[in-house]
């Protein structure tokens, strides 16, 4: 049904906008004058409430093929008045002779200076896709801009575009693209990331300029509070939120607000705003009507019809764990099995996986753990972590080191699981059930990338097979039992001498580091705590051979209603237990919503339109759409 009528509303869009391009204000100059005298002419509001629709976790994940479509060369641009600096710098420098497709679909809607609002998944190049239009635009407002020379003038209070990232890695790597594609013209690209020194990123931009800036929203809210910090954005001819449904979903509801606030109003500059989502759940249409022009914006559709989802091409499988103190062995025993394979086969591709897990804290220890491992010789590969505690240096260290690895494991929270490009991942494991089903997908799309092969592996620990079941019910997600350390009462010779591997690796950790993956544990645990508790204990005793659990304070355990638990508690006095810090699942508070409007708010602009229709033609579509293509057999029927 929805493939149909996907198919009616992008053939009147493509018709729109090729009528549209008449009235380009970049590519036809001429036209220009025109607009002003013409109504805006764009996708018809009730065509894209119908293609809304395919906003969803399974959309998100579709791969981008090319299908019968012939490629687009960039080049074929210059015919509509991109200038050739830019060009020379796509096929020449970065090597790129034909757009992909979200590229294709993306790029002439963008040129023509209205609003977009696009559906766009990770690895398709949407990068690309919205920097070449924001440079674009920069040249045509500004054509010395396209001399390097140029660059001697930028100033810190005239910053011409803006792209704000959910990430300090996603943004870092903007940026990286960004600085190849301006190689050739006066454009300065900088970041603003938190994590990292503001004085010394200040102090650059202070002494470099800035006309394009690549921001996470908390540090570019502090730079715009901060009047000594001079950064200013009088001209700015386009902003792009990337991944805003995360962006939403991390809590910067407050931080894009009060940004908002401090850029010229669009009554006083116009502005191009690009917003680029996965998803497009309330808060984010709540976001566009905030943001987007409301009378001249369209709406990009970047999934073609006879694209296969990358989910369900990709071997999923899931692990029930005996036990929390059986997690690591397993671990490690896949591990080692598919590292094996590959020196058996030279014709397999060399393993590298990421290991992503729900907290800081247990990424930090089992780094610890993986970093024991490699260096006793006890597992040939690169070991790597990265979590939302590092510093800004050490994540991104991390992550290049990773990504230029042939064969390596990367340990993660998931500041990862979204718009970082990883080369070659084999293998994406999962351990403990994700926050939703949003955030399994986005972590398998880290691996089936550009047509390759690839595995997901889903290792559940006691209590959380209800929550899996609920929350990915529909996936093609098989039952895996061919791990011996999976089962706590197996005693076959694989199974023990991994145990002893891992025992021998975990004592050489710091103590500091398993109490505080031990208290975030317990903190973030709601259904059943006793039980995870106890679970937890047999894992520091039995397995990691210490003389008793992590203790925690007497306020620590009455504050979360464990006094009644076999929680050790430790006497008055004694010095501060990390443990008692309990931070919980990365991330701030995603329960805010943007604006604090009230959901339920219906008004008579295209934003509420859309949410009417959605709520309308979905018929309570959320968990109808969890089921499933066609009642095939998934998670639910075939793994329990």
């Amino acid at each position: 049904m929805f493939r149909q009528v996907f198919q009616r509303c992008a053939r009147q869009a493509g018709t729109v906008a090729t009528a549209s391009m008449l009235r380009s204000r970049i590519a036809v100059p001429a036209a220009r004058s025109a607009i002003g005298h013409a109504s805006p002419l764009s996708v018809p509001l009730k065509n894209v409430a119908h293609a809304i629709r395919t906003y969803s976790a399974e959309a998100a994940a579709v791969s981008s093929s090319q299908g019968s479509e012939a490629p687009v060369s960039f080049r074929s641009l210059e015919e509509h008045g991109v200038d050739s600096t830019l060009l020379r710098a796509i096929d020449t420098d970065m090597g790129y002779e034909h757009m992909s497709p979200v590229q294709a679909k993306t790029i002439h809607p963008a040129l023509k200076g209205s609003d977009i609002v696009a559906q766009a998944r990770t690895g398709t190049g949407k990068t690309l896709a919205f920097l070449l239009p924001i440079f674009q635009r920069m040249l045509t407002q500004d054509p010395t801009l396209a001399n390097r020379s140029a660059k001697r003038t930028a100033s810190i209070d005239d910053v011409r575009g803006i792209v704000l990232s959910p990430t300090r890695e996603l943004a870092e790597q903007i940026a990286v693209e960004a600085r190849r594609l301006a190689a050739r013209t006066g454009i300065v690209v900088q970041t603003a990331v938190g994590g990292t020194a503001k004085r010394f990123s200040l102090m650059k931009m202070q002494r470099e300029g800035c006309h394009l800036l690549v921001a996470t929203p908390g540090r570019l809210n502090d730079l715009l509070e901060d009047d000594a910090s001079g950064v200013a954005a009088p001209n700015l001819d386009a902003l792009v939120l990337d991944e805003a449904d995360r962006m939403l979903d991390v809590g910067f509801e407050r931080e894009l607000n009060d940004i908002l606030s401090h850029l010229p109003k669009p009554s006083e500059h116009v502005r191009q705003t690009m917003l680029v989502s996965a998803t497009i759940p309330d808060n984010v249409i709540r976001l566009a009507r905030n943001m987007v022009r409301q009378d001249d914006f369209e709406f990009v559709q970047t999934i073609g019809e006879n694209e296969t989802l990358t989910h369900d091409k990709i071997p999923q499988n899931m692990v029930a764990i005996d036990g929390w103190g059986d997690v690591v062995p397993s671990l490690y025993e896949l591990i080692s099995r598919e590292i094996a394979k590959r020196n058996s086969d030279p014709s397999m591709r060399p393993f590298k996986a990421i290991v992503y897990l729900n907290n800081s804290a247990t990424v930090d220890y089992l780094g610890a753990v993986f970093d024991n491992l490699r260096q006793s010789g006890e597992l040939r590969a690169g070991t790597y972590h990265i979590s939302g505690k590092m510093m800004q240096n050490a994540r991104f260290r991390a992550a290049d080191g990773f990504r230029k690895s042939r064969s390596a494991i990367l340990l993660s929270s998931d500041v990862t699981a979204r718009g970082m490009d990883f080369p070659d991942v084999t293998h994406v494991i999962q351990i403990d059930t994700p926050r939703d089903r949003e955030t399994y997908i986005h972590r398998l799309g880290r691996t089936g990338r550009q047509n390759k092969d690839g595995e997901g592996w889903l290792f559940l620990p006691p209590l959380n097979t209800n929550t899996a079941r609920r929350e990915l019910q529909g996936l093609p997600i098989q039952k895996n039992e061919s791990l011996e350390c999976a089962n706590a009462s197996s005693q076959t010779p694989e199974a023990e001498n991994a145990r002893k591997v891992v025992a021998q690796a975990s004592r050489h950790v710091a103590p500091e580091l398993f109490e505080d993956a031990y208290g975030v544990m317990v903190s973030s645990q709601t259904y059943n705590p006793a039980v995870l508790i106890d679970d937890l204990n047999d894992w520091a005793t039995k397995r990691l051979g210490l003389a008793s659990p992590p203790a925690v304070s007497y306020a620590f355990a009455a504050k979360r209603n464990l006094l009644n638990t076999n929680l050790t508690i430790r006497p008055a006095g004694e010095r501060f237990d990390r443990g008692d810090r309990g931070f919980g699942r990365d991330g701030r508070d995603s329960g805010r919503r943007f604006g604090g409007r009230d959901r339920n708010r219906e008004s008579s602009d295209p934003f509420s339109e859309m949410r009417r229709n959605i709520r309308r033609d979905d018929h309570g579509g959320r968990d109808r759409g969890r089921g499933g293509r066609g009642g095939r057999g998934g998670f639910g029927d075939s793994s329990f």
